[in-house]
């Protein structure tokens, strides 16, 4: 295997002054390849253009235009900061000056005057931090992805289940995620309104598949009727939302998981309109879960677009031009504006999931067959071997997309690959004798299949899938990779692979693994709300956004709590910690931010347009009400953002403040900060 050159890591040193831009780059430019920007404004601009040749930003405070403080906080807005490191360089050397460099995300800070041997060091550290954390990251993934797809493919075969019931063509539930994942991606890139990350977006998409699973519940006669439905027929069909909901709130153990948390707002309100004239409770404007209007209008496009027993379909831009008149609903202005952006890159994400409908067609029939015999009591094992097959092959391609994907026939010994794939790795399609492939050695190297070849014989039918990590040049960069693949075995008397399908994953190309272990490690395991170290990262990149968005930090605690432990037991007190974070994740909207911070206390952070004291209002009404023969009540203090680049420790010291004066008043109240007792 040809070694890469390794090229130099780059620099961006961000000062107003060039003197010193000039002397951090004697320091740095043996070893570095540097770039300058004398302002905020012209480094933003850099990083707008090119972000991802940079490994460090050297960073200065005090500066015309934009400051370095207005640099970090849109490097937050724009979720920069969280790949890019960035290090502040500057005269000033008052600890507040510090601390609020740090909660906007810096990494490090240099005092000037510079010692050349410091700023080296330091430099060369961070950037070795965040290479050792990139590579970590590429670990966790592999560990982590397994069982990614085993949840994702049990979300889609419990959603195939309803399709196949409700005859619908099989490509709906996959549509709709893919949908949906474009429009939440659109969504973040647009505006800071919603603040997804990753993993919000990763799970929310898994959860857009259950979305009509409260149709079980509908009877056939009624699901697959072919006209139109009569008003009572149609008030049964309406019920689905609230039998779906019902149906993941039985969850009682994973009611707060994120996964169920978004399934249910789903399930319940995709029906709800912006005009308040949807189903099942009337909601309106924003009131409505962003999670659910998006999935709404991903359900009814393609439901537009496609054929029904009781409609033909209609083209796409007569799908489109149906939405935009108003007559499937209202929906969200901006939700639109983002639907019609993208609305080129829906068709074709569509289009390539329609080119597998053949293949699903099939796993449709196969699935009929296997009902009208009976179920799998009548099913032979060879039929169902057959049918597990397809139903994972599918899944397994439907789902990627970007990916070097395989299919490696053993008793032919020929690899067949995605067309992607194929075009990334400049081979054909279909190779006959992979591992002698003059082309498939060149990149992927002399001894790649034949390395795979030893893991096959690591497999079994009990376990049959099974990765490795490789260190691959295609396309001349060197790179991590994970080969993903899973075994499927003969019926002879001695078992035998008799296929692998499989796929090539970049582990330096997405950072959702690492956003689940970091969602874990950040989760309080009881309730599922963040804890406290949680709250605390989350905090500083929103509150950045005062004054373009208001907001209020509430904190409150049981009221009796320690009584309630006491006469009940302690594993009521367990019960009624996860009522109140259910109350409260059902009273405050996705983009509130929720926390148990320790014990019995918990925090809110608002974010609202107009007045906080109905939202107040409202939040502290949902909390309070009897958990069994517990009357339980809550007491509440809230400070509001009064100025930008307020801490959030001086804020939760005023709520707190504020919380202690609703206990000294007398329990089951709450108190604004600073609000007078009379």
């Amino acid at each position: 295997m040809t070694a890469v050159r390794k090229t130099k890591e780059k620099i961006l040193i961000v000062d107003d002054s060039e003197m010193n831009r000039s002397i951090l780059a004697d320091m740095l430019a043996d070893e570095f390849d540097v770039a300058e920007a004398e302002d905020g404004e012209a480094a933003l601009e850099i990083l707008g253009k090119s972000a991802d040749e940079f490994s460090l930003v050297l960073l200065d405070i005090v500066m015309p235009k934009k400051d370095g403080f207005e640099v970090l906080a849109e490097m937050n807005r724009t979720r920069l900061i969280e790949d890019l490191p960035v290090i502040m360089v500057s005269a000033e050397t008052a600890s507040a000056q510090i601390e609020r460099a740090y909660e906007l995300g810096a990494t490090d800070f240099i005092m000037r005057p510079f010692d050349a041997s410091i700023v080296h060091r330091r430099v060369l550290n961070t950037i070795f931090l965040y290479a050792k954390q990139r590579n970590l990251i590429g670990i966790i993934e592999a560990q982590i992805n397994e069982k990614e797809q085993n949840s994702s493919l049990m979300v889609d075969i419990l959603s195939h289940i309803v399709e196949f019931r409700n005859g619908e063509s099989g490509l709906h539930i996959l549509h709709v995620r893919t949908i949906t994942e474009l429009l939440l991606r659109k969504v973040m890139r647009k505006t800071d309104r919603y603040p997804f990350t990753d993993a919000d977006i990763s799970v929310i998409s898994m959860a857009s598949a259950l979305h009509d699973i409260g149709k079980i519940g509908i009877d056939d006669k009624i699901l697959n009727k072919p006209g139109r439905l009569t008003d009572e027929e149609f008030a049964i069909m309406k019920t689905h939302s609230m039998i779906g909901a019902k149906m993941l709130e039985g969850l009682a153990a994973h009611r707060t998981h994120p996964l169920v948390r978004h399934a249910y707002q789903i399930c319940r309100w995709h029906h709800e309109r912006w005009d308040g004239r949807g189903y099942p409770d009337g909601l309106k404007g924003d009131e409505i879960p962003v999670s659910a209007q998006i999935v709404a209008l991903a359900d009814v496009y393609d439901a537009l677009t496609s054929e029904r027993v009781y409609k033909p379909p209609f083209s796409p831009e007569a799908a489109k031009e149906m939405i935009f008149a108003g007559k499937c609903g209202a929906f969200d202005p901006f939700l639109l504006e983002c639907f019609e952006e993208e609305f080129e890159r829906i068709r074709e994400a569509l289009s390539r999931n329609a080119s597998e409908q053949a293949a699903q067609r099939e796993i449709r029939n196969y699935a009929e067959a296997v009902r009208h015999t009976g179920g799998t009591a009548g099913a032979s094992e060879r039929t169902l071997k057959l049918l597990d097959y397809e139903r994972m092959k599918y899944n397994f391609y439907a789902e990627l997309t970007e990916e070097i994907q395989f299919e490696y026939l053993v008793s032919e010994n020929i690899l067949k690959l995605s067309s992607w794939g194929a075009k990334k790795l400049g081979v054909e399609q279909e190779i006959s004798d992979p591992a002698n492939d003059r082309r498939l050695q060149e990149q992927l190297g002399k001894d790649w299949f034949r390395d795979l070849e030893k893991v096959f014989a690591g497999a079994s039918p009990e376990n049959p899938e099974f990765r490795r990590e490789c260190e691959l040049a295609i396309g001349g960069e060197l790179r991590w990779y994970s080969v993903i693949m899973r075994a499927f075995w003969t019926d002879g008397a001695v078992p035998a692979i008799e296929s692998a399908i499989g796929k090539l994953v970049d582990v330096h190309d997405t950072h959702i693994a690492m956003n689940e272990l970091k969602e874990k490690s950040i989760r309080d395991p009881l309730t599922g709300l963040l804890n406290r170290e949680g709250a605390g990262e989350e905090l500083p990149a929103k509150l950045a956004n005062y004054p373009a968005h208001k907001y209020a930090v509430a904190v409150f605690d049981i009221d009796l709590f320690k009584r309630a432990n006491d006469t009940y037991g302690h594993l009521f007190g367990d019960k009624v910690l996860c009522e109140v974070s259910e109350r409260l994740v059902h009273s405050t909207r996705v983009h509130d931010l929720c926390a148990r911070i320790g014990g019995d206390e918990f925090l809110i952070v608002f974010e609202y347009d107009a007045d906080i004291h109905p939202i107040i209002a409202r939040v502290f009404k949902a909390l309070c009400g009897p958990v069994g023969e517990f009357d339980l009540t809550v007491s509440m203090g809230v400070a509001e953002m009064t100025r930008a680049g307020q801490s959030f420790r001086s804020l939760f010291k005023k709520a707190d403040e504020a919380l202690y004066a609703a206990k000294n008043g007398g329990r089951a109240g709450y108190r604004f900060y600073g609000e007078s007792k009379e």
